[in-house]
């Protein structure tokens, strides 16, 4: 197994930080964009996806700032899957930056993942 390599992603969103806090830290917002299901078991996150599963617990979190979670699965384990959203009071204008790890060929397809997962919570509030 090869060792995985951090990036970080931001995208604009049109939205409040308090929705999108909502979105990306709770079963139902995860469910509506990021996983076609989430459910929760004590402190662990389910996340299924067409026929796979992965389990991470949710370590750290800040109301309408961001998440954390850390992945259980033997593959990602030990890495953190972290959600921050950028808010400038001044103009409003809202931010996700999304903090991953994907190994060093796999980059432009994780990017791309990202994309198309973050146009699906975009489109939550330009519908």
């Amino acid at each position: 197994m090869r060792p995985l390599e951090r990036f970080s992603l931001e995208f604009s969103c049109k939205t409040t930080p308090r929705l999108l806090f909502t979105l990306i830290s709770t079963p139902e917002g995860l469910s509506r964009w990021f996983a076609d299901t989430v459910f929760v078991e004590e402190d662990i996150y389910h996340f299924k996806w067409e026929g796979s599963e992965q389990r991470a617990r949710l370590t750290q979190w800040k109301e309408n700032e961001y998440v954390a979670f850390q992945w259980l699965d033997e593959h990602h384990r030990d890495h953190v899957l972290e959600m921050r959203i950028l808010n400038e009071p001044v103009s409003s204008e809202v931010a996700l930056v999304i903090t991953d790890a994907a190994e060093p060929g796999d980059m432009e397809f994780s990017h791309r993942l990202w994309e198309t997962q973050v146009r699906r919570l975009q489109r939550l509030f330009n519908p």
